[in-house]
């Protein structure tokens, strides 16, 4: 249904601006480079190549849309429709080095329109400023130094999680758990909220918000754009009430300017001494929570899925964290010293992350016409990078389906073929964070478990990060004396 409607406003669009265009197409020239597009397919009239796009990923394959047009146009970049938008697909290491290193000179940053409408403040100026915004409140909490002091609270919450949700359990289904233990954190360190049963009322609406951002930007009853758009509008609601108390707790205090970054937010001016709306922040904590648990979970969850497949690596990962354990005074918890110390577990959470990576890629638009690899690109179209072009590409990874946490030992590998966390000026702010909360879950739960898989041919869909279809059903083995 969501597939006719969207194909039939497609339609009417289509008579409308061939009616709109048809004397410029007729009488406008091109000029002679832009004949000298990359080559591709535009796909569909209006839509494009998006249907096709977000289908390979729901049935599993998102590295197909891909490889399909690197053997079939250019292994460099090819031309493509997406989201409304005419694009270019840049691909290996050469072309992730190519975005990366011209941010702000010949590209910047693009989010479909789905992202705007679901965050609406990044519309009064725009999503990149937004960004901009965003990324001055980050450095203080999100840096390795200032990350050090949650590593404790961050064990604290993931033996809690495993208590309420694991154990005595003979069976789990470990996605949503992942989901309920990332976002638990998130909230604690972003808003200061302890009560779990709080936090996961609070995390209801956000399967739908994620699940909206990354859709066709088509706002009719049914879509997941629309089940986005009402998700947001109910936790922007919730976070405008958390807001309001915390000011008055700041007011009486109740609360410290430096708790969280919700206060830090609320306490802190912009350079021209202007303090943010509360309606900008709460869309960016909004965007904060999405990005501080969803990716993480999913990065979890495929941590289990590998270590259930091979119980050699799954024997290192629990020697490595056994005699970190043992090294700690009853009821002592994690600190700086102890997460540095797992480097084989935070080798096999890379690996994890090259063969099933939670950001598929990212958006770019040409602020300028350039030539890239002898090919023209017109300023204002879309670019894409893909996470996939050089993680499954043997000439970046030889064998590159089989698991290999070797691969990140020394040196690691060459630079612009690992892209998880993205790259350059724009690489995620957040990976350190992501490193400790994975680690740190690593650690509480090889302690306590083993465990398998219990549907060993469960597909992966990619809803818009990749999951198991099931939600990764596993039985649990529990240590004797855990």
């Amino acid at each position: 249904m969501e597939l006719f409607l969207l194909l039939s406003v497609s339609l009417y669009a289509i008579l409308l601006i061939i009616t709109v265009s048809l004397p410029y197409l007729v009488f406008k020239r091109k000029p002679a480079s832009a004949n000298n597009l990359p080559p591709g397919s535009t796909g569909l009239p209006f839509v494009g190549e998006s249907i096709e796009f977000l289908r390979t990923g729901q049935k599993g394959h998102p590295e197909k849309f891909i490889f399909d047009r690197m053997s079939k146009f250019s292994e460099k970049v090819f031309r493509t429709s997406l989201f409304f938008e005419p694009a270019a697909v840049f691909c290996g290491a050469a072309g992730n080095k190519f975005l990366f290193s011209n941010e702000g000179r010949l590209v910047t940053p693009w989010w479909p329109d789905s992202v705007n409408k679901i965050f609406p403040t990044s519309t009064q100026s725009s999503s990149q400023e937004e960004s901009k915004k965003m990324r001055k409140f980050l450095p203080q909490f999100l840096k390795p130094e200032a990350l050090q002091r949650y590593i404790s609270e961050m064990d604290k919450i993931a033996q809690r999680h495993l208590q309420l949700g694991w154990d005595g359990k003979q069976e789990v289904i470990v996605y949503p758990l992942a989901k309920a233990y990332t976002f638990w954190l998130a909230s604690r360190l972003f808003l200061s909220m302890e009560d779990p049963e709080e936090v996961q009322k609070f995390a209801e609406p956000f399967n739908a918000l994620a699940s909206g951002i990354l859709s066709m930007p088509v706002n009719l009853p049914g879509t997941a754009f629309n089940r986005g758009i009402k998700a947001s509008n109910l936790v922007r609601k919730e976070l405008m009430k958390i807001i309001k108390q915390r000011k008055i707790d700041l007011q009486e205090n109740n609360a410290s300017p430096t708790q969280d970054i919700l206060s830090h937010m609320l306490t802190t001016p912009d350079e021209n001494g202007k303090y943010l709306e509360d309606r900008d922040i709460a869309d960016k904590v909004l965007g904060l929570l999405i990005g501080g648990h969803d990716t993480a979970s999913a990065a979890i969850t495929f941590v289990v899925k590998y270590l259930a497949e091979m119980p050699d690596v799954y024997n290192k990962v629990l020697e490595e964290q056994m005699e970190i354990a043992e090294s700690k005074a009853a009821g002592e918890l994690l600190n700086w010293g102890d997460v540095q110390k797992m480097k084989y577990s935070w080798n096999v959470a890379c690996e994890v992350m090259r063969l099933a990576p939670p950001l598929q890629g990212a958006y770019r638009e040409a602020m300028t016409d350039f030539v890239f690899s002898g090919f023209y690109i017109p300023k204002g179209w879309k670019l894409y990078w893909s996470t996939h072009s050089t993680h499954r590409d043997p000439a970046c990874f030889p064998e590159p389906e089989k698991f290999d946490p070797s691969r990140f030992e020394g040196n690691g590998p060459a630079p612009y073929t690992y892209v998880p966390f993205g790259g350059g000026p724009r690489m995620c702010p957040g990976k350190e964070y992501a490193r400790l909360e994975i680690l740190v879950f690593m650690h509480n739960l090889v302690k306590k478990f083993k465990w398998e898989k219990l549907l060993p041919e469960e597909r992966i869909v990619v809803d818009p990060m990749p999951v198991p279809e099931k939600g990764l059903p596993v039985r649990l083995l529990p240590h004797k004396g855990a």
